[in-house]
């Protein structure tokens, strides 16, 4: 048993999610930590705060609030609230999946990208649904510990945090937890959506077109889909070699 976690969420720190993740945390380490934000921080990435303060709300022993992102709460958590940094960050439970190129948009990921840029072994955690109204927050709950636990039996490499999710069914369903590559998701492009507010002023929502792409094998759309617990590590490192290979033909190195 671990002595100390880490976890913190973007959908906020009143998110049903982030329970979840207090149980599974519950049952892998001594000391749980809760930092997290104070709003909802979907889409943030892994932004941290550089050119407004952080403030903090103490809302009980060892849980806080920040008014900030997730990337905030894991520099905040690990380098200023705990005497000790922690032994593992888990970021989570998301609602909804992460996959593919929303991996790189997500403030869960972001939230774990930025524990493993702190040194600290970091997992991003997500349950997929079909009804927003009816998430099956029991099947992480049920499963999460374990999964986490396989992991860290396994181990992987420092500069790379892992990205989970789990897929849209009963626990007692889901197939065996599999390894995946980051595809290409299901992400089109995005969209601006002009309204108007009662005072007849015009505001804008940007939101995601999302519709069905070629993933290519392994990827963590298939996984999922198949129903499986998608496992995918992520890094920082996003350079294509294939383009690479085709501008030095052209270019110094």
């Amino acid at each position: 048993m671990l002595d100390r976690i880490l976890i913190t969420n973007d959908d906020g720190i009143q998110a049903p999610g982030l329970k979840i993740l207090e149980q599974i945390a519950g049952e892998l380490a001594r000391e749980v930590w809760v930092v997290a934000p104070e709003h909802d921080q979907s889409g943030v990435s892994h932004a941290v705060s550089l050119h407004h303060p952080i403030r903090i709300s103490e809302r009980g022993p060892r849980r806080f609030g920040i008014a900030g992102t997730p990337g905030d709460c894991a520099v905040m958590g690990a380098s200023h609230l705990m005497p000790e940094p922690p032994q593992l960050l888990l970021s989570g439970v998301n609602r909804g999946a992460n996959l593919g190129l929303e991996t790189v948009f997500s403030g869960t990921v972001g939230g774990a990208m930025t524990g493993m840029l702190l040194g600290i072994p970091s997992i991003a955690l997500s349950q997929a649904w079909t009804d927003r109204a009816n998430v099956r927050w029991e099947t992480a709950a049920a499963l999460g510990a374990g999964v986490v636990r396989r992991l860290l039996e396994i181990g992987w490499g420092t500069a790379t945090c892992l990205n989970i999710n789990f897929p849209d069914l009963p626990a007692d369903e889901v197939g065996p937890l599999t390894l995946a590559r980051q595809g290409p998701g299901l992400i089109q492009g995005l969209q601006v959506q002009p309204r108007t507010d009662p005072r007849g002023l015009t505001y804008h929502w940007i939101s995601f077109l999302r519709g069905p792409r070629d993933q290519g094998p392994e990827s963590d759309v298939e996984a999922l889909k198949a129903g499986r617990i998608a496992v995918t590590p992520l890094r920082y490192d996003r350079t294509d070699d294939e383009a690479y290979a085709l501008l030095a033909r052209a270019l110094p190195r």
